[in-house]
C-alpha cells in the first residue's frame, strides 16, 4: 500500500507546485495563448465520463494529441481538427481527486509552433481549473 501513496502525493505536489508556479508568473505570450486556446474537462457522473472540449479560435491548429495521464491504461488519442469534443469514461471520481488524472494536449500550430496544455477534470457545477500552457 504505501508503495502505491508515494506517487500518487508526488503527482499531487507537482500539481500544487505547477498550479502556483502558474498564478506567480504569466508572460505576455501566455496571455496570447489563452486568448487563442480553450480548453475545459467537465466530469457529469450520471453519465460517468468526462467531456473535454477544446478549442483554438485562430482555427490554425493542425493536430492535437491529447493524453489523460495516471489512468490504469493510457489514454492517448489523436485529433486532426483545431476543435474536438471528447467523452471519456470513468465510472467514477478518483478517490484522491482529479488532479491524479491531468490532461495534457500537445498543439502544433504553425504560429506558435508545438504548445503543450495542461488542465484537469472538475466536476459539473465547479469551477474550471487552471490551464498550464508551455512552448
Amino acid at each position: 500500500m504505501p508503495k502505491k501513496i508515494f506517487p500518487l502525493l508526488s503527482v499531487l505536489a507537482l500539481s500544487s507546485l505547477a498550479i502556483l508556479f502558474l498564478i506567480t508568473a504569466e508572460s505576455p505570450d501566455d496571455q496570447r495563448l489563452r486568448e487563442s486556446f480553450s480548453i475545459d474537462a467537465t466530469y457529469y457522473p450520471e453519465e460517468q465520463y468526462a467531456e473535454i472540449v477544446f478549442a483554438d479560435k485562430t482555427q490554425k491548429t493542425s493536430s492535437v494529441i491529447m493524453e489523460i495521464l495516471g489512468m490504469e491504461e493510457s489514454y492517448q488519442k489523436t485529433f486532426d481538427n483545431y476543435q474536438f469534443v471528447e467523452h471519456v469514461l470513468f465510472s467514477e471520481p478518483p478517490k484522491y481527486g482529479w488532479s491524479i488524472h491531468p490532461i495534457v494536449l500537445k498543439i502544433n500550430h504553425p504560429d506558435f509552433g508545438t504548445i503543450e496544455l495542461k488542465t484537469e477534470i472538475h466536476s459539473v457545477g465547479e469551477s474550471a481549473p487552471p490551464v498550464i500552457f508551455s512552448t
